[in-house]
């Protein structure tokens, strides 16, 4: 599902020169997309502590599909939104909300190293899809490239649903040797909280960062001379390195708690970006690959375990979607932006100064909190 989400900016090429479409255009699309995954978060994670997550999954993955292959027949701006933005948008509601409210649930000692595990996916994601979706365009064309995609995520993506949700919607505790965790703090309580409110700034500061440095990176890189394939294979380096974030702040977070991995890989992020500013060669790029690769990974494994540490799980799903739809305006904000500021300027560095920008005050936020009750090493 992510490995997908990131080849969308290997067809910034091929649209722009097919289609005509500015780079602001094809940015306010994702961003659009973002803010319908945000609101299909929240009532996914309802649905999810409610009534459980097969159906919930299959049909985010029907959808997720469906929108890819319907991609083929496009030529109108309008056709752009309405396929990528809603369709694509909703299947991607669950991708977080659903599958790691599930880890959360059934590994309560180790939280963090399964998010972790689980989230090696994603990278996984990451680095072969790019570089399939290259290939395709190089042999096909864009058209036949996204029903390639559409077809292997929509099959993929609804046997899984189902498979894992059917394991988990029986009872049978097949993931894991701890029960389901239902103790924590209601969902209306914790609205009232300022921790929540805390972490969801958190996610609209830095997660612009996560959804605009893959988008633009590899346009950024062929502007620059290198081929559609190099461009791709940073995503690839990306993924590679975000792997070792994703283990390591995973089994971290279990030690040292989720605020001080999450305040970690912030720190991490704000200096990649601050190198990105000065970045020219394909060098370079590739350097801020793997130091931006560790801060990316990491903080999309340890938000989850962060809200269970703080909330408990009775209302993790529905907790969860709201610190995620927090980060999605944030994100609809920033591939829109950044394309704009290049259509304006013929440049990204103006862009990359304020993720930057963002992403200290996201690290100020964090070290605002207090403790988690649940923390490692807390006092009860």
């Amino acid at each position: 599902m992510i490995g997908s989400m990131f080849a969308y900016g290997v067809f910034f090429p091929a649209l722009e020169a097919e289609l005509g479409w500015s780079r602001t255009l094809l940015s306010a699309c994702i961003s659009f997309s973002f803010l319908v995954m945000g609101c299909g978060a929240i009532g996914a994670g309802h649905l999810n502590d409610a009534f459980g997550a097969r159906w919930v999954m299959v049909s985010a993955g029907v959808l997720y599909g469906l929108g890819y292959v319907l991609m083929y027949f496009l030529q109108a701006p309008w056709q752009l939104f309405a396929l990528y933005g809603v369709f694509i948008g909703l299947g991607l509601a669950t991708h977080d909300v659903v599958t790691l409210s599930i880890i959360a649930r059934n590994f309560s000692r180790r939280r963090g190293a399964m998010s972790g595990v689980v989230k090696v996916g994603t990278a996984c994601g990451q680095i072969i899809i790019p570089l399939a979706v290259s290939a395709l365009l190089a042999a096909y064309g864009w058209r036949i490239a996204f029903v390639v995609l559409g077809i292997s995520a929509g099959l993929l993506l609804s046997f899984a649903g189902y498979w894992l949700g059917m394991k988990v919607d029986s009872g049978v505790q097949t993931l894991g040797t701890a029960p389901l965790q239902r103790a924590g703090m209601p969902f209306a309580q914790a609205l009232r909280s300022r921790q929540l409110w805390t972490l969801c700034l958190t996610q609209f500061a830095f997660f612009p960062t996560l959804v605009t440095i893959p988008v633009h990176l590899p346009v950024l890189a062929q502007d620059i001379g290198l081929s559609a394939a190099r461009a791709a294979a940073l995503l690839a380096v990306i993924g590679g390195a975000s792997i070792v974030g994703r283990l390591l702040v995973g089994a971290g977070s279990d030690r040292i708690g989720g605020r001080m991995s999450m305040l970690s890989c912030l720190l991490v992020l704000t200096a990649s970006l601050i190198y990105l500013t000065a970045a020219k060669t394909h060098t370079e790029l590739l350097i801020f690959a793997c130091i931006y690769g560790i801060g990316h990974g990491g903080l999309f494994t340890v938000v989850s375990p962060t809200i269970a540490e703080y909330f408990g799980m009775r209302a993790h799903g529905a907790l969860f979607g709201v610190v995620l739809f927090c980060g999605t305006l944030g994100a609809a904000l920033g591939p829109l932006t950044a394309g704009w500021v290049f259509d304006k300027t013929g440049s990204y560095d103006t862009a990359f100064w304020g993720l930057a920008v963002f992403a200290a005050i996201a690290v100020a936020l964090i070290v605002s909190l207090p403790r988690p009750a649940l923390e490692p090493g807390a006092p009860n």
